[in-house]
């Protein structure tokens, strides 16, 4: 009896590849473009964050924060940006 291979690509990528950027919408006030991009942002350290272990949002100090964004290639976060990352952990249990 024949066995025919899979040839499909995986459907997961890697945790640390960042994800497919599309264009934002233009016309909206630079304002919007800021706070949106600090979500991403906060939600990609969030999801990190929570993949390696640290569930409560007290453990997760600015510089653990920090340090994962080194560890990701992301910019460091601002103190605010940090504060949206502790709100979205402690939401997301």
């Amino acid at each position: 009896m024949a066995v025919a291979a899979v040839t499909t690509k995986p459907l997961t990528k890697s945790p640390l590849q960042p994800p497919r950027k599309k264009p934002l919408p233009a016309g909206r006030p630079r304002e919007w473009y800021v706070s949106h991009n600090r979500r991403l942002k906060a939600m990609r350290l969030a999801i990190a964050l929570l993949d390696t272990g640290v569930y409560l949002p007290s453990s997760a100090s600015n510089a653990r924060i920090r340090t994962t964004a080194e560890r990701l290639g992301i910019h460091p976060p601002s103190d605010t940006t940090c504060r949206m990352v502790r709100a979205l952990i402690r939401y997301g249990r």
